[in-house]
């Protein structure tokens, strides 16, 4: 209808109170639930947000990371896992082979390591072997098997394992008995000598070098005034 139409109509009639509420009703409804749809937007967006710039960063992380040349990650990775402990050759060449690093740049770059002495084996086997006898008290032989699976080459870990003696062998063995010696007892003397044993058997100790330390805490027990199994 064109303006004049409009004019010449005259003015629409006046609503009654009844159509007033229900079109006040109506808008109202439609105000309120468009209102609470725009809160729980708003809800799901902020909730959204922080995983959303998490994964944002990440992928920005991984993204710079790619864009850099293989020689600097590989020395970047090196140089953060030395911060934390001293690490095999074979540990960092593992690591860098699992972040995709190529085979030649990874030992290039670990050779210059090498040369610096930021990665040297045979100290770091030395350091093994005197923290792991000391603290757990595992034998000569079961030090070995970690050397040798931390990729330590055979004379090094000979050369590292050599620095402990028979009885540097004897007297862990006897301190893990004597700690142990306390919880067994009121068990049958077969049964504490198996549990003790077992227990030096699983820290590498031979059965006989085991067997003579067990009888000889036992005894040493028994001879005791208030000694009791």
């Amino acid at each position: 209808m064109a303006a004049e139409d409009f004019e010449a109509a005259g003015p629409a009639p006046a609503a009654t109170e009844a159509e007033r509420g229900r079109a006040g009703g109506g808008a109202a409804g439609h105000g309120s639930g468009a209102a609470s749809e725009s809160r729980r937007g708003t809800r799901r967006g902020r909730s959204a947000g922080p995983s959303g710039e998490e994964g944002s960063a990440r992928t920005s992380r991984r993204q710079a990371e790619e864009s850099v040349d293989p020689e600097t990650r590989a020395r970047d990775i090196c140089l953060r896992l030395l911060t934390g402990a001293a690490k095999s050759r074979k540990q960092l060449a593992d690591a860098l082979r699992k972040r995709e690093i190529p085979d030649e740049v990874a030992d290039e770059v670990l050779t210059r390591l090498e040369e610096v002495g930021l990665i040297d084996d045979a100290a770091f086997a030395a350091a093994w072997v005197e923290s792991r006898h000391a603290v757990r008290g595992l034998s000569r032989r079961a030090l070995a098997q970690e050397l040798r699976t931390k990729g330590i080459a055979a004379d090094l870990v000979e050369q590292a394992v050599a620095r402990l003696d028979h009885d540097d062998e004897t007297d862990a063995a006897r301190a893990l008995v004597e700690r142990k010696l306390r919880s067994t007892r009121g068990l049958d003397t077969q049964v504490r000598t198996r549990r003790l044993v077992g227990m030096l058997a699983r820290r590498g100790y031979s059965e006989g070098l085991a067997f003579r330390v067990v009888r000889s805490a036992l005894e040493e027990e028994r001879s005791e005034p208030s000694g009791r199994e």
